[in-house]
């Protein structure tokens, strides 16, 4: 799978942060996708901001190998891997999930709807633990997404959960040495030390 290549530009980024921090709240969708593509990771959650740095090397390795693991089970599914993509949980809600798994595409639309979503994958950094963990999970479930990856970096485990009503409730834990066999929304067997090379 060919992975979208991005072009940063350090001085028009910093411009743009800097024009973000001086808007009023709250930022409208069409004021939120009009920013297009930056070097920071920016998420829309109730007309606020949610800006982290880009991710590491080790993290996009991770999610590169989570992502080889999943694809052959969405292609003989019909199903579509979609790598940081922005995914609409309503109109004041949009977040850049690491991966998600989409039972249908629309290729004009700005975001992928949350009820065409079956799995939303995230790995865990430092910067991002306790909304991987907490808030991410809460606002997914919320949103009726099924099944819910959550990959932790130290030490590199595979956790999996499934929606329950409003929340989620975990499945399975594995770790290195392990195998996590996925049948659902798509089959995938995924051992965790496969994830780095």
């Amino acid at each position: 799978m060919a992975w979208p290549t991005r072009r940063y530009h350090y001085k028009q980024d910093v411009a743009r942060s800097c024009g973000i921090l001086g808007r009023a709240l709250p930022w409208p969708e069409s004021e939120y996708l009009a920013l297009g593509e930056t070097a920071q990771r920016i998420e829309l959650l109730d007309g606020s901001l949610l800006i982290g740095p880009p991710p590491s090397v080790r993290h996009q390795v991770i999610v590169g190998g989570l992502a080889a693991a999943l694809e052959p089970g969405c292609a003989a599914a019909d199903r579509t891997l979609l790598p940081v993509i922005n995914l609409r949980l309503d109109s004041t809600r949009i977040l850049n999930p690491d991966l998600v798994v989409t039972a249908e595409l629309d290729l004009t639309a700005d975001c992928v709807p949350a009820d065409a979503v079956l799995l939303v994958g995230e790995d865990t950094a430092p910067h991002t633990a306790t909304i991987d963990r907490v808030l991410k999970p809460h606002l997914y479930a919320g949103a009726s997404i099924e099944w819910y990856l959550l990959v932790e970096q130290e030490p590199l485990t595979l956790r999996l959960y499934q929606r329950h009503g409003a929340h989620y409730v975990e499945r399975s834990t594995t770790r290195v040495g392990e195998v996590l066999e996925l049948t659902e929304p798509v089959k995938a067997t995924i051992r965790p030390e496969d994830l780095l090379p």
